[in-house]
């Protein structure tokens, strides 16, 4: 049943299938929201260390206005990410069937915000600086929440990390093996690792591609439709279970 296989991308119980399923669902996520999020407002929410060394040129420059807007969206994707982890614990050790639906509605509600502050900006004069610091803060809540499920295995906003493995994987994958060394250990790719990595990515970079397809078509109503798929994996917790 549908219903069966979403209450596992969020149970307590976690396998490598359900942890590498709802890190692909939300790394598509994470793509649409970055890449939707820049055309909204110039900005990339997810990198953070493109963030950094904005902040670092623009303090250089003396462009102190900028350095600020730059401070604050780095410290909004910390708070998304202490806020992940305060409310995972917290249902962790209250043994709670919600440990991971709470912080994918609070996603999905913000992101939902986003699209209400942005499609209302001309009329109530909304800072831009909200919108960018909604965006960071979401993105910080996502990776924290799929790091801490898969034990740091799958992020999904932190694209260069998962390049990097994917690199290291290849490079073992094509090292020649010399035979006239028998005493030393074999380098061997984990397959299994490199395809999660492939898959992220693909994911991530699928869904930038219709999230910037969306924003130029419809708008920041395109942050609808992800945060009823965010809505849909969470609902199902709350839904009892067929005995």
């Amino acid at each position: 049943m549908p219903v069966d296989y979403l209450r596992t991308l969020t149970s307590l119980e976690r396998t490598s299938r359900a942890n590498l399923h709802l890190g692909v669902s939300l790394a598509f996520v994470a793509g649409a929201t970055n890449a939707g999020g820049f055309l909204a407002v110039r900005e990339y929410t997810s990198h953070m260390t493109g963030v950094l060394s904005s902040m670092a040129d623009d303090l250089a420059l003396g462009r102190f206005d900028l350095v600020w807007d730059w401070l604050s969206s780095l410290v909004a994707f910390l708070l998304g990410a202490v806020t992940s982890t305060v409310l995972v614990n917290w249902g962790r050790r209250r043994g709670s069937h919600h440990v991971f639906a709470l912080p994918l509605l609070i996603e999905a509600g913000l992101l939902l915000a986003f699209g209400v502050l942005g499609a209302m900006h001309h009329l109530i004069g909304t800072s831009m600086g909200i919108t960018v610091g909604l965006l960071c803060f979401v993105m910080g809540l996502q990776n924290a929440m799929i790091t801490k499920i898969s034990n740091a295995e799958i992020r999904t906003t932190h694209i260069t990390g998962l390049v990097t493995d994917i690199g290291i994987e290849l490079g073992k994958l094509l090292y020649w093996n010399q035979s006239d060394h028998p005493s030393q250990p074999r380098v061997q790719a984990n397959l299994a690792r490199l395809s999660t990595h492939l898959q992220l990515v693909v994911a991530f970079f699928i869904g930038g591609v219709i999230g910037a397809l969306g924003f130029k078509h419809v708008g920041y109503v395109s942050t609808v439709p992800l945060a009823i798929v965010l809505a849909l994996l969470a609902a199902v917790q709350f839904i009892p279970a067929r005995r």
